[in-house]
């Protein structure tokens, strides 16, 4: 019988061979394995990743990241913090309005126009106008905490007011901006004594938390009506620091001078924020709550078109007022609540920056004068003084 050779066979024809797997293995070759801590892999890793000099930046800088407790944008490193990607059309106040409205809290255009600031600089934008598509901001200025007024008794209140009025509130550089450079500059005018500064800041603040309005916004204010809390400000009808005007049932009277409205011009700042007071509590001001810059401002020219809401409608303000109230500056057209919170933004930024021009004027005109003369004929205060009078004057268009 021919029996054919498996070798020359077809590899898919030759037989299966089962082998046996060889378990002699030297013990000595056997490599003893341990558990290992993630947390010890991951400290080993990075240490090693520090220790390469290529990685160096890179890993300092995200250890540096992940350590800081004041990380402020919405990323991997911090994803509890709320931040929104801007839209095509989108504008900074927009964003605020529809973020605060998902919230529950819808807001004027007033006060998103003031709470988009607070966004601007907690994300480093220097001109809150220019925003990207793409950009993410960080909105965490939006969420803060905000304490409930509580409920009090009219004695409590008053009590309270008066803790308020006198509590020494801390002066922080950089806080309440506005309000700071327009007491300076009436400081430099002649409006407040200097002495008075720091006492007339603390009852702003005081009153700013009692009827809850922004220290800015009321600096904003005395900008238009009396150049900066002007004591001695008077159109022949309206007087002071934020022209309590003739007539019954009108701010002088309510201040206590019916008889006499003209007396007001004989008191000093301090004491006609004392009447300011007086005013707003007879207008309730405090009954409205949180209170907007177009609020404030209505509550001191006609306290009756605060009932319109609607930003761009038409208020019927009787008078000749401000141009820079007027929608576009132009007085043949009407006055809105949009227009008086640009108008008094842009008429704020215009006064103190003609202030801040003189300042600096003033400054280099000292610096001048002092190289060009002897060693002891030096520019004394008061020169200073007048030169920044003479400059923050010049461009004058105040008219009330």
């Amino acid at each position: 019988m021919f029996t054919p050779d498996a070798n020359l066979m077809p590899a898919e024809f030759q037989p299966r061979v089962e082998r046996k797997m060889n378990f002699n293995v030297d013990p000595k070759a056997l490599v003893r394995t341990t558990f290992v801590n993630p947390n010890d892999a991951n400290t080993s890793a990075r240490s090693t990743s520090l220790a390469l000099p290529g990685r160096v930046g890179f890993a300092q800088t995200l250890s540096q990241l992940q350590q800081r407790s004041g990380v402020n944008s919405s990323t991997i490193l911090n994803p509890q913090v709320k931040s929104v990607a801007v839209q095509s059309g989108d504008t900074l106040s927009s964003i605020v309005k529809d973020h605060l409205a998902e919230l529950g809290r819808p807001v004027s255009n007033s006060e998103a126009l003031r709470l988009s600031q607070d966004v601007a600089r907690a994300n480093g934008i220097s001109n809150p106008d220019r925003i990207y598509p793409g950009q993410r901001l960080n909105l965490s200025a939006l969420t803060q905490p905000q304490q409930a007024a509580p409920n009090l008794s009219t004695q409590q209140a008053l009590q309270s007011k008066r803790l308020q009025a006198s509590t020494n509130f801390p002066v922080l550089p950089g806080q309440n901006p506005i309000l700071q450079k327009t007491l300076d500059r009436a400081v430099e005018k002649g409006y407040i004594p200097a002495e008075e500064k720091q006492q007339v800041y603390q009852k702003i603040l005081g009153m700013a938390r009692h009827y809850q309005f922004a220290p800015d916004d009321f600096a904003r204010l005395t900008l238009m009506e009396s150049d900066g809390m002007n004591p001695k400000a008077t159109n022949n009808r309206c007087h002071g620091i934020i022209q309590f005007c003739d007539g019954p049932d009108r701010g002088a009277a309510t201040a206590g001078f019916a008889s006499n409205p003209k007396a007001i011009l004989n008191h000093s700042v301090l004491q006609q924020l004392d009447m300011v007071e007086k005013y707003f509590d007879q207008n309730g001001l405090k009954s409205m709550g949180p209170t907007n810059l177009d609020d404030l401002y209505l509550t001191v020219l006609t306290p009756a078109a605060r009932r319109e809401k609607s930003p761009n409608a038409d208020l019927n303000i009787a008078g000749t007022q401000a141009k820079k109230l007027y929608v576009n500056r132009d007085p043949n057209t009407f006055i809105t609540r949009n227009s008086i919170v640009q108008g008094l933004h842009q008429h704020a930024n215009e006064r103190l920056g003609l202030y801040e021009a003189a300042k600096a004027q003033a400054q280099k005109l000292a610096q001048t004068l002092t190289r060009s003369s002897p060693p002891v004929q030096v520019v004394n205060n008061e020169q200073r003084a007048q030169v920044l009078r003479v400059g923050a004057y010049l461009n004058q268009d105040y008219l009330r």
